[in-house]
């Protein structure tokens, strides 16, 4: 597809990166040359220097040609001109990034009126990507299919649980659990294992379950599976509003740290129900005094990733509370992912995943059968859920006969309603939703999942 990204930041690189790797055309639109220059010698895409909300930068961008424009520059206000634009100049989607929480309770509006494909709001979803892993704390990372009715965890392996020298199988004939791990990362190496792969103490492993299963999985091995009970908030941004918000719903205490006195009075009057607090949230004394240590979470949200990661390693060494990080900017994905700081959540990673299915979505309609997609196992794998829509060599067949590509496995198959983990004995039949993990990219239909 020819995609035009306007706003060459944290998000739009993400995205360019993404989207190349996909195999789609992408122009990128900012006025900073400088940027652009980076992003072309990174990725094989076009730059063009200039304003996106012009109509003569547009043009030279390809707008009348463009199956999507995307327009995630810093300000909501010049994004929502660049798609509305677009709109009159060609007749591609639009996809707007708006931040302003007062903007998001109007997105309906907005998005009816200026005809908007979709509005993403980055610190709404870090916000709710954090809240899900509050429910259920026994998970480093939560990723859904099947309209919820399927979830990829992550958890570590640790010596407490005693599944050290397991083989993969064991999981489930032992503990009569019906699982499925999808993946394995053992010192930056990534593993589709089979069943007689042997699991080890520090092993950081995914596994694809029910929501039910899942929770069964984790009691068996000794993992609490209890939402938590309160949380401690440090940084009072956007992202902290929006989280204290969605816990407070749910009648979960929360504590606020803020330096700012003024957003400390603005959340006050915004958040009746929650304790704000007046301080520097790396003060140990203030921590400890706000009762870290009888804290269920801590959520390190401030503008500063380092902070975020050393309040997550201090408060991992002196309470049992289930910590997340923020990280903006810091690239040091293998350093950051050694540490044992609980759960990291990438908003620039988040907003580009929720874009990227969206992408995947339009493709859909152009004759790929992908309805979702994620970015597993640090970004070296996938997670796609396909629609058998027509008769193919994949249908009808027992599984445990097709001849799949390496490093793929076919880890869920909903059939007419109902969640199944496939045996070998077991078949695709049209009309079903099939999961497949894999370090194969570039998938577009179920029929890519084969051999050639």
């Amino acid at each position: 597809m020819q995609i035009i990204i306007v706003g060459c930041g944290k998000v739009g690189k993400t995205l360019a990166e993404q989207l190349d790797r996909e195999g789609h055309n992408i122009v990128l639109v900012d006025i900073s040359a400088s940027k652009l220059a980076d992003a072309s010698n990174a990725f094989d895409v076009m730059g063009v220097v200039g304003n996106g909300a012009s109509f003569t930068v547009q043009k030279e961008a390809g707008v009348e040609d463009a199956d999507l424009l995307i327009a995630v520059t810093g300000a909501d206000e010049l994004n929502l001109l660049c798609c509305l634009i677009a709109k009159k100049a060609g007749k591609c989607h639009t996809i707007a990034r708006v931040r302003n929480p007062l903007y998001n309770a109007e997105s309906s509006f907005l998005k009816e009126q200026l005809g908007l494909s979709m509005i993403i709001n980055p610190e709404l979803a870090a916000a709710m990507e954090i809240f899900k892993l509050l429910r259920f704390p026994s998970a480093m990372k939560i990723d859904t299919f099947a309209k919820g009715k399927v979830e990829l965890l992550k958890f570590k392996v640790k010596p407490e649980l005693k599944i050290d020298g397991w083989q993969v199988s064991w999981l489930v004939v032992r503990l009569k659990c019906n699982i499925l791990v999808c993946g394995v990362e053992r010192n930056e190496k990534i593993t589709i294992p089979n069943g007689n792969f042997i699991l080890q103490n520090g092993d950081t492993v995914t596994i694809l379950a029910t929501p039910k299963q899942a929770q069964e999985f984790f009691k068996k091995i000794g993992i609490k599976t209890h939402q938590v009970r309160n949380t401690l908030i440090v940084g009072g941004g956007t992202i902290g509003y929006y989280l204290a918000k969605q816990l407070l719903d749910i009648k979960i205490p929360v504590r606020i740290i803020e330096s700012n006195k003024t957003r400390c009075e603005a959340l006050s009057e915004l958040l009746p129900e929650a304790m704000v607090i007046h301080g520097d949230g790396t003060n140990q004394e203030l921590l400890f005094r706000e009762g870290l240590k009888q804290a269920e979470s801590l959520v390190a949200i401030t503008n500063m990733d380092e902070e975020n990661l050393l309040l997550s390693l201090f408060a991992q060494k002196h309470s049992r509370a289930k910590t997340i990080a923020k990280v903006n900017r810091i690239t040091f994905n293998d350093v950051i992912d050694s540490l044992d700081i609980g759960s990291v959540v990438y908003p620039k990673n988040i907003t580009a995943d929720c874009i990227t299915q969206y992408v995947r979505g339009m493709q859909n309609s152009m004759g790929s059968n992908v309805e979702t997609l994620y970015k597993i196992l640090e970004n070296q794998a996938e997670a796609l859920e396909f629609a058998i829509r027509d008769h193919s060599p994949v249908v009808d067949v027992p599984i445990m006969e097709l001849n799949l590509k390496e490093n793929l496995l076919i880890s869920c198959i909903t059939h007419q309603g109902n969640i199944m983990i496939p045996r070998g004995q077991d078949r695709i039949h049209v009309g079903d939703r099939v999961v497949v993990v894999t370090t194969q990219s570039r998938l577009h239909d179920i029929r890519d999942i084969l051999k050639r």
